[in-house]
């Protein structure tokens, strides 16, 4: 090892030492000062008892379960609502994107209107829009929007067919009764609303990384790719593709992660989240620091795991290119 090399580790060893000692400090201090005010620390309240229900969890629980099983619960219930939403948004995104660069007027037109008006109204607005829309709007159970056979669309939320029938039977199938809709699955409406608040919010920013994408492959790809003799689709998807997704996955990928955070939104129309729960477990053991560590921790390891998949897709992306 050279002795520039050599130099530049310790430099690295020691700042890296440095920044241990201060938050070794820092952590030593506010230990101290907690115990000085009688505030415990701690994360045993973790195996404590909840006392507290969650009005939706896919996950069985009860008041008398643990904290951390609360959190797990509020946990599933982001990523519930996270991993539908960054699908349709990339769908949909894709589509208005592709849409924006049409030759038709009209549908370029309405494309536009779209990402500019989403995407310029505050998240949090949207998400109370389309709660009102759902809770005030829609008819009563009793009345509910046949939107198709056993799917039924109220108040009370979306009822839909779901597995585990009676009798044996596949599927347990939602009728419409005189006052309200039994049987199958039911997503309520803090659901449908955040999915939808958060699925066409994301929509119109994919849509223009979509757009940027592809108009920064070189015209001369597709003229070249035409002068072989391919149609416009086989271009599209044989050149054009490989060539736009190296610029279009990086910025994609923040998207899926500000969607994933954004949904800690959840708290303000009443959806049981991570970040909702956590509250909750706050003020009933008043371990503030405990609580918000978690947060963070959870949503950091999210963050890295879709890094670090978006960074094998980019991977996957180089080959496809050089192949095609």
């Amino acid at each position: 090892m050279s002795g520039r090399r050599l130099r530049s580790l310790g430099l690295q060893v020691l700042l890296a030492a440095g920044l241990g000692l201060l938050l070794w400090q820092l952590v030593g201090i506010t230990a101290a000062n907690m115990h000085e005010r009688g505030i415990q620390s701690g994360f045993g309240f973790l195996r404590e008892p909840a006392g507290f229900a969650i009005g939706e969890s896919l996950l069985p629980f009860d008041s008398a379960d643990s904290t951390w099983w609360a959190l797990m619960a509020g946990l599933v219930n982001t990523l519930r609502v996270a991993l539908p939403a960054i699908v349709i948004s990339t769908v949909l995104g894709t589509a208005i994107g592709l849409g924006r660069l049409s030759p038709n007027l009209l549908l370029r037109g309405l494309c536009k209107g779209y990402v500019e008006t989403l995407r310029n109204v505050p998240l949090l607005l949207q998400l109370l829009a389309w709660y009102f829309v759902v809770t005030d709007l829609l008819p009563a159970a009793s009345a509910a929007l046949k939107i198709a056979p056993h799917l039924f669309l109220s108040k009370s939320g979306l009822s839909l067919p779901w597995f585990g029938g009676e009798g044996g039977a596949w599927f347990d199938l939602p009728v419409q009764g005189a006052m309200a809709v039994t049987g199958g699955a039911v997503l309520t409406p803090e659901y449908i609303a955040l999915l939808f608040g958060l699925s066409l919010y994301t929509a119109s920013y994919v849509a223009e990384t979509v757009r940027a994408g592809i108009q920064a492959v070189p015209r001369g790809q597709r003229d070249a790719a035409l002068a072989l003799g391919m149609s416009r689709v086989q271009g599209f998807r044989l050149v054009l593709l490989p060539q736009a997704l190296r610029s279009i996955i990086p910025p994609l990928t923040n998207q899926h992660l500000s969607l994933t955070k954004n949904s800690s939104l959840a708290v303000a129309i009443g959806y049981p989240d991570l970040v909702s729960i956590a509250d909750t477990t706050l003020n009933q053991t008043g371990r503030a620091a405990e609580c918000i560590a978690l947060i963070m921790a959870v949503y950091l390891v999210i963050s890295l795991f879709t890094a670090g998949t978006s960074a094998w897709l980019e991977r996957r992306t180089g080959h496809w290119a050089q192949r095609s």
